[in-house]
């Protein structure tokens, strides 16, 4: 039998409610980021709001140059469940994992999980942006668990519900 395989990295593997405060943030705008300019402009919003400007500017640049190098030299798309899911994908576990990794100052680690989502030369920069946006999240503050709201429309691309 030929069964199409559900797309690489979108199997769920936990639910939200498990992750830390970080690692719920990270996901949530790794989906916004993907879901459309409206989204972006509300997780501009968010990192101001919680950082001030001057903080909040440098966690978007972070964040921005994360996402494009995850985009441009990534070892596949990453896949992405829709913002207002509660499931979580593999690829998304291994994000949230990555930043918080990172914020923990575990450069090593952070360099080898990086390593599955870039290309190895592209690793090492890609953990020093996920370092300085996870700390910036520390700054913000959040909790061990974390609420958000989330708009009710599906993404694009790269989603699986």
């Amino acid at each position: 039998m030929n069964q199409p395989l559900p797309m690489r990295g979108a199997k769920a593997v936990g639910v939200m409610d498990e992750l830390t405060g970080i690692e719920a943030a990270s996901v949530i705008y790794l989906r916004l980021w993907f879901s459309g300019s409206r989204e972006q402009a509300r997780v501009r919003s968010d990192l101001f709001m919680a950082l001030g400007r001057e903080q909040g500017d440098r966690a978007l640049r972070s964040f921005e140059n994360l996402c494009e190098l995850c985009v441009r030299h990534g070892r596949r798309p990453i896949m992405r469940h829709s913002v207002e899911c509660r499931c979580l994908g593999s690829d998304e576990s291994c994000f949230a994992n990555f930043i918080a990794t990172a914020a923990d100052g575990q450069r090593e680690d952070a360099l080898l999980i990086a390593t599955l989502l870039v290309r190895p030369d592209v690793a090492p920069l890609v953990a020093s942006l996920a370092a300085e946006f996870g700390l910036a999240l520390k700054r913000m503050r959040l909790g061990e668990k974390t609420t958000v709201s989330v708009p009710s429309h599906r993404p694009n691309n790269n989603t699986l519900h």
